[in-house]
């Protein structure tokens, strides 16, 4: 599987989208007073899923550019 440079830069503009929508949710949540309990789970699964998404797809253009 050869990525393209299209193919890069819109894997690129994912992550990008991905990283701000983590920066804002943790900027909220930093914002926020501090609750009594820890992050509710679906929050916290929210940014775990987004985190992942950004740990995919840096490992795939890692891929892709090493192999050639």
């Amino acid at each position: 599987m050869e990525l393209d440079l299209d193919e890069s830069s819109l894997a690129i503009g994912r992550i990008e989208r991905a990283l701000s929508r983590i920066e804002k949710a943790l900027a909220e949540r930093a914002a926020r007073p501090a609750p009594l309990a820890p992050a509710s789970p679906p929050e916290s699964s929210t940014l775990k899923a987004e985190v992942a998404a950004v740990i995919g797809e840096l490992d795939r253009l890692i891929a892709e550019a090493k192999h050639g």
